[in-house]
């Protein structure tokens, strides 16, 4: 099987993106490991199939680099509407269909800024938080996150006994003077990616509910993969709408690759 392909990145989060508007891709869970693995294959934390779907511009299907179809992917949204427009597919703002529902999303030059789902409870725990962005994802507050074992203790958190069936997305954060850093354990790729729009939306949320955040409505967030910023409405303590995921999206290069059965 042949694929011509693009590859996409959001502040390091990076992806496999292929136009399957006429349906012809079929995809099996092995195919998507290969073109994800960085050694084998073209290498990316995830792949999308843009598909049609009708009442929107294009519809977005999403799959982690472990070949499994997942839950919404914050910086897939944005690059798959960098990709849309590369297509000539969109005007702004454009509105697409993920697997959590509609988003909107508008682009500029290189800046992609999604809507993404209210969010209307956050479960604080003893020492964390626990929030639904379109993905479920676990938020703590440590200190020296820069030396911090991300793998270690996501990995730990993600498979203890109350998430290793379903999996969940753990995010350590730490207050950097007028900004918030994160790094993200993603389930799925099973590791510290350089960047998780998702998970940047859920720590922008807690920053703005315990107050570490320096405004109630906007959170600049430092991930390894660069910058992003988080614009939001708060209604009550735990209930946010209007929540606007911005960054930059990229093509990185596209190409031809053929998969052998």
């Amino acid at each position: 099987m042949k694929l011509h392909f693009f590859k996409y990145q959001g502040t390091g989060n990076d992806f496999v993106l292929l136009d399957n508007r006429q349906k012809s891709i079929q995809l099996q869970s092995e195919h998507i490991q290969r073109l994800c693995n960085r050694h084998f294959g073209i290498g990316a934390d995830g792949l999308m199939l843009l598909e049609n779907e009708t009442g929107y511009d294009f519809k977005m299907v999403y799959y982690n680099s472990d070949g499994n179809e997942s839950s919404m992917c914050g910086n897939g949204g944005r690059c798959i509407t960098a990709f849309a427009n590369h297509l000539g597919l969109i005007s702004n703002p454009t509105k697409f269909l993920a697997i959590d529902g509609a988003h909107e999303a508008t682009i500029t030059n290189q800046h992609v800024a999604l809507k993404m789902q209210d969010v209307k409870m956050v479960e604080v725990g003893a020492d964390f938080f626990y929030l639904n962005t379109g993905s479920p994802h676990y938020v703590k507050l440590v200190e020296d996150l820069k030396h911090y074992p991300v793998e270690k203790e996501g990995r730990a958190i993600r498979y203890n006994h109350r998430f290793a069936q379903e999996g969940t997305n753990v995010n350590f954060i730490e207050k950097n003077g007028d900004n918030l850093l994160v790094r993200t354990y993603e389930r799925g790729v099973e590791g510290e990616t350089l960047s998780c729009g998702t998970g940047v939306t859920a720590a922008a949320l807690v920053a703005a509910l315990t107050g570490i955040a320096n405004s109630k409505h906007h959170c600049q967030i430092e991930t390894l993969g660069g910058l992003l910023t988080v614009k939001f409405n708060k209604v009550l303590d735990h209930t946010f709408y209007n929540i606007w995921l911005e960054g930059a999206a990229t093509l990185v290069f596209e190409g031809d690759i053929t998969l052998n059965d």
